[in-house]
């Protein structure tokens, strides 16, 4: 749990750990509820709506000539 709150990817511990795939370890990540409430405390509602994107007219000529 030390390396996974260090910022150690997944992966890399599964390896040191011997585990066969990443999922053996996802158990480790889902039990771990101080991580959980730190990254949910880190979130916060967005203050305005994201515009969608909205592509040039260059570009949409271009896919359209493909």
């Amino acid at each position: 749990m030390h390396l996974l709150q260090a910022g150690v990817d997944i992966s890399v511990i599964a390896l040191w750990l011997g585990h066969e795939s990443p999922v053996t370890t996802h158990h480790y990540v889902e039990a771990d509820l101080t991580m959980k409430e730190r990254a949910l405390a880190r979130l916060h509602e967005p203050g305005s709506k994201v515009p969608r994107y909205q592509a040039p007219d260059s570009l949409l000529n271009f896919l359209k000539a493909l």
